[in-house]
């Protein structure tokens, strides 16, 4: 046992080498949970490294309930804007019209949603 905990140690000094490597920001908070530094990602996340899990930081004042819901909403842009790329290789290839108007129908549904996503998060 005594054997696994400088190698977990190695590990998670490594990844964060890495996140710093790869452009993230070491913060001075520390986890809740293992007490390691954070990290910003790149793409605004707060990362825990040690533990492999984002972190939501709730701001004096803020309700946990507020933060979570930017957090859900950064996450469904991002699911949008993926089916989006997804479905937009599905059209390139499609040479059936009936399929492509599917396809278009279902491209339209997304764009509304993603629409939607955007102009919800702009209100808060």
């Amino acid at each position: 046992m005594s054997s696994k905990r400088p190698l977990e140690r190695a590990e998670a000094l490594k990844r964060m080498v890495d996140a710093l490597k790869q452009g993230a920001v070491m913060l001075n908070l520390q986890c809740p949970v293992c007490s390691s530094p954070l990290f910003r990602l790149k793409s605004g996340d707060i990362w825990c490294v040690k533990c492999q899990k984002r972190v939501v930081i709730v701001k004096e004042g803020q309700e946990v309930m507020s933060a979570i819901s930017d957090l859900l909403l950064s996450a469904l842009e991002e699911t949008l804007l993926r089916k989006l790329n997804d479905l937009n290789q599905k059209m390139r290839e499609e040479e059936d019209l009936d399929r492509l108007v599917e396809l278009c129908s279902l491209l339209s549904r997304i764009l509304d949603n993603l629409e939607r996503v955007r102009r919800i998060a702009r209100m808060r």
